[in-house]
């Protein structure tokens, strides 16, 4: 039975197309969902792709936290759901507080967009066994409000419960993707929640699933083989 993996779309995603396809790539069907939508068609996994929610007007993020769709999202995540909130989703995420923290206005006050180095920190989660700790992949990253932040007390907590699960690279040229590209605290790319079945990060690994396009690498298909396996698997 082929799992299925909803991708939720809200006014001003930009990213929901590519995250089906990378998901059909990987071997999954993908389902459509709608904001407004009150139930998830019992999907296997959902994720929370990639734009601007309502124009981040207000948080990024924080609207969409509203949407219709969110109410069975969050009960069900808190049960078990896998989810993967991707740069806006990523935000979605920590206005739902399903994970820790809050994503901020870059350090340098500009959009970014470029191919970002990461390390992987933690490859025990539903979205990243696939990969291996240590392993440094380079994938899309395109943002305006991309700077998690967080108190030192969960900095701290996220660190000792080995839920950081992506790092930027801080050595080399930034020219060439290396450094902190938004003023993360502790060079948080990505984090987890407990369970690990909610991973959220703000590069764009549905860009590089294809090596003709993007990046013109696949490191960023892992993500959705992983889920994929995890759900076979279960």
């Amino acid at each position: 039975m082929t799992a299925r993996i909803g991708v939720v779309t809200f006014p001003g995603s930009l990213d929901d197309r590519d995250t089906q396809r990378a998901i059909r790539l990987a071997g999954a069907e993908p389902v459509a969902l709608w904001h407004k939508d009150k139930d998830l068609k019992q999907v296997d996994a959902v994720v929370l792709c990639g734009g601007f929610s309502y124009g981040d007007y207000l948080r990024a993020g924080a609207i969409a936290r509203f949407s219709p769709v969110m109410e069975p999202l969050i009960e069900q995540a808190k049960a078990g759901l896998p989810v993967l909130g991707i740069c806006n989703g990523f935000q979605i995420l920590t206005e739902a507080h399903l994970l820790p923290g809050a994503m901020l206005g870059n350090d340098h006050l500009h959009f970014i967009c470029r191919d970002q180095k990461l390390r992987v920190e933690n490859a025990d989660t539903f979205w990243t066994s696939d990969f291996t700790a240590g392993q440094e992949i380079s994938i899309p990253l395109k943002n305006m409000d991309g700077r998690y932040v967080a108190d030192e007390y969960t900095l701290d907590k996220l660190e000792a419960e080995g839920r950081v699960a992506f790092r930027y690279l801080a050595r080399g040229e930034a020219a060439h993707g290396y450094g902190n590209p938004n003023g993360s605290l502790r060079d948080i790319a990505g984090i987890s929640n407990e369970a690990g079945n909610v991973v959220g990060l703000m590069p764009h690994p549905e860009h590089a699933v294809e090596p003709l396009i993007g990046t013109g690498r696949t490191d960023g298909l892992p993500f959705f083989t992983s889920i994929l396996k995890k759900l076979v698997n279960a």
